[in-house]
Parts: structure tokens; C-alpha cells; sequence
């Protein structure tokens, strides 16, 4: 919600300002297809050529999550504490043979069965299985410290997958401004071929050629726009994460 409502003041200071001052929005709307063309489907396959189809999904995933808003709630967080304190009782009272049926096949567990959502998010399911079955298959005296250290290098580990598709928009945000300049070049060209129109025409033709640049620039919000993204992409996977870790280090203490 508040990106929408940033977006939509950013516009009215802007070319509200642009119209107060006595600009003419005429050959801004006139120019913005080509811009748009040009300038977007130019950072579009410069990121097609620079990442992997996963990194792809993510950027426009993480886009739509930005206008969704969070995920995740507190009760999602306390969810994964119960799970994890139901595992680790189900542990101590019953054994590890009772828990090779729940991490196994968790989509069928009674226990991860009460909290259908975290069955959605696959990482921090399979963190915590995949920790569970490390306690299982080895010797009772397991070092907490151990299972916390394999459980911090795979919330790094995830974290630094989520990150790639932010730093590609953080990449294309830098490169728009940049891409704005070739435009606004190709905009002169055009101009310099009308060199011997009256002045009314080149004046707009120039101004039509500064402004790609200008919504270029606008480009660059993208970097925001993907740090927020992620921010709302991965609290299940970063503070859930990070709360079932402690959990179940402070339980094998």
C-alpha cells in the first residue's frame, strides 16, 4: 500500500510541479510510448541476458509482493515455534524412530498437518526437516552447536539465493539512467534530421528527446522497489527461520 501511495505522490509532485510551472504535458504523453518501448524493453533483455530464469522469477514475484504487502503475520512466526516444540517433545518422549514419518512425508504429519501455511513455504519447511533428520540419524550426544551451525549456514545459504533477484534490480536501476542517455541520443538524431523545421517543431522535438532521459531516471526506483520486495518476500524464511534455529538449539541444551 504505502509503495502505491509513494508512486502516486512521486507523479503528482513531479509533473504536478511540471504543469503549475506552465508545461505542457502534450509531448511528455506523446513521447512516453516510444520511451517506454525503448528504455524498458532495453533493461528487459539486458537482464535476460545477464541472469538465469530463476533470478527472472524472482524479480517478478518479488514485484507483485510489493503491492501485496507481507505474508506473514505474527501468528505465522508462532506457528513455527510450536511446530518445531511439538518435534522436538515428540523427540524426547517418543524417540527419534516416531519422528521419521513426520519428516519424511510432512505434507501427511499430524504435526506440520495444524499449520498448513508453513507447508507452503518449502525453505523453511525443509530447514527444519532436514535438521530433524540430522538429529535423527546421528548419535544422541549431538552437539547443539553443531545442528545451530548447519542451521545458520542454510538460512545464509537462502538468504543469499533470495538476494540475487534483488541485486539484478539493483543492477537494471543503475543501468536505466543509463539506457535514458542513448535514448535521449537517438532522440537528438531525430531532431538534427528535422534541422530545418521553424522552431516551434524543433523545441518540442528537443524537449521530447530530453524528457527520455528524465523517465529514465524514474527507472532507478526500481532499486527500492527490490529492496522492499525482499524485505516482504522472506519473513518466513528470514525471522521464522531464525526463530525456530534458536528454538531448537535452546531445546537440545
Amino acid at each position: 500500500m504505502f509503495a502505491i501511495i509513494g508512486l502516486v505522490l512521486l507523479m503528482v509532485f513531479v509533473f504536478g510541479g511540471y504543469i503549475i510551472a506552465g508545461g505542457s504535458m502534450a509531448p511528455i504523453i506523446k513521447a512516453a510510448p516510444i520511451e517506454t518501448f525503448i528504455i524498458v524493453g532495453a533493461g528487459v533483455a539486458a537482464m535476460l541476458v545477464g541472469n538465469g530464469m530463476d533470478v527472472l522469477k524472482g524479480v517478478g514475484k518479488g514485484f507483485g509482493k510489493v503491492f501485496k504487502g507481507p505474508a506473514y503475520k505474527k501468528d505465522d512466526y508462532l506457528s513455527t515455534i510450536f511446530v518445531v516444540s511439538k518435534i522436538m517433545k515428540t523427540l524426547k518422549s517418543e524417540g527419534a524412530v516416531a519422528l521419521e514419518s513426520h519428516i519424511e512425508n510432512p505434507e501427511a504429519s499430524a504435526i506440520f498437518g495444524e499449520y498448513p501455511k508453513m507447508l507452503h513455504d518449502h525453505s523453511l519447511l525443509h530447514l527444519v526437516t532436514d535438521t530433524v533428520r540430522l538429529m535423527v540419524v546421528s548419535s544422541s550426544n549431538l552437539s547443539p552447536y553443531s545442528v545451530e551451525e548447519v542451521m545458520d549456514q542454510s538460512i545464509k545459504t537462502h538468504h543469499h539465493n533470495e538476494l540475487k533477484a534483488v541485486d539484478a534490480i539493483g543492477t537494471l536501476a543503475g543501468a536505466l539512467p543509463a539506457l535514458g542517455i542513448v535514448a535521449c541520443v537517438l532522440g537528438v538524431v531525430k531532431t538534427m534530421s528535422a534541422i530545418d523545421q521553424p522552431p516551434a517543431v524543433l523545441g518540442a522535438l528537443i524537449g521530447s528527446a530530453l524528457e527520455w532521459y528524465d523517465f529514465a531516471v524514474f527507472g532507478y526506483l526500481a532499486g527500492p522497489l527490490g529492496r522492499d520486495a525482499v524485505g516482504k518476500a522472506r519473513p518466513v524464511s528470514g525471522a521464522s527461520c531464525e526463530a525456530a534455529r534458536r528454538w531448537a538449539a535452546s531445546v537440545l541444551r
